[in-house]
């Protein structure tokens, strides 16, 4: 298999462990506090993975040029208001619901990244993308209509997640060339700066809104530690994918992600999974043999 699908897997696994944590700080922590914490806990692993990929590249640090500092800079706002977006979702609806109406961002990366950087599909690209995210919705039995975007605050928050990751994605994948260096180097490279400057927009914010929490934060460190492992590991994964492939791509096959999240759903959070779960999980999968095999 090529590279950008073993680290999209690998982000998608960690991606849907790392949500189970942070749905379970969320009863200890508010939104940003808890969108905080999978930044602050992992910057040392990321750093720590950046020097090690360096060295065993042989690739020394890039030099941050504007290009990528804008795109960085605005997608480090981006990811921390899809985050907190998340958060805030699972206040008002379940778990699966929450996260399939964040991933709604497979198809507004598509849509966006056709609009704005001409990142363009192909006919069955386009086809696994729709299908995939018609099958998360399937998945979760979401039921809402246009008019709950502006009544539901759940359902406006976890479509506002997804347009806000969307973003970050696309982003993250152009900062990332813009290094025009080793793509596994540039991507750890981007990964680093972006946790670095959202970890003190994050703390700043909690220091100015709540500075209590910064107290829980540090209380509560083996589940916060937890999140901010899985969050560096998610994190590589997906911005190795995005250096690689096409944003859109990779968030289509993300999608597995579903998969991890419907069993932690029935593990952990103790929610059953009906018949029609299991049929949108089959468009899923359908979604990405469309996806590897033909687009």
């Amino acid at each position: 298999m090529e590279t950008w699908i073993y680290f999209t897997l690998l982000a998608a696994f960690m991606q849907a462990v790392r949500t189970a944590g942070q749905k379970q700080l969320s009863t200890h922590l508010n939104a940003m506090a808890t969108t905080a914490v999978r930044y602050v806990y992992a910057l040392p692993f990321a750093i720590m993975y950046l020097l090690w990929m360096m060295d065993h590249r042989q690739v020394a640090l890039p030099a941050l040029n504007e290009q990528f500092l804008s795109y960085a800079l605005i997608a480090s706002v981006t990811q921390i208001l899809g985050t907190a977006f998340l958060v805030a979702a699972f206040k008002y609806r379940n778990f699966a619901v929450a996260t399939s109406l964040a991933k709604t961002e497979a198809i507004q990366v598509a849509i966006v990244g056709a609009l704005v950087f001409s990142a363009s599909l192909t006919a069955l690209g386009w086809l696994s993308v729709v299908i995939g995210v018609v099958g998360v919705l399937i998945v979760s039995k979401v039921r809402f209509t246009f008019a709950d975007v502006f009544q539901n605050p759940g359902a406006g928050f976890g479509l506002a997640s997804g347009l806000g990751l969307a973003i970050t994605t696309l982003l993250i994948r152009e900062a990332s060339l813009a290094l025009n260096t080793d793509l596994m180097v540039s991507a750890a490279t981007t990964l680093v700066f972006m946790v670095f400057v959202q970890s003190i927009i994050s703390l700043l914010y909690v220091f100015l809104q709540d500075r209590q929490q910064l107290v829980v934060m540090v209380s509560q460190w083996r589940l916060c530690l937890f999140v901010g492992i899985t969050s560096v590991l998610g994190s590589i994964g997906w911005f190795t994918g995005a250096s690689y492939q096409n944003a859109a791509y990779v968030k289509a096959l993300g999608q597995v992600e579903f998969f991890i999240t419907l069993f932690l759903t029935y593990r952990i959070f103790k929610e059953k999974i009906s018949l029609m779960e299991y049929v949108g999980m089959a468009l899923i999968i359908v979604s990405v043999v469309i996806l590897l095999l033909w687009a």
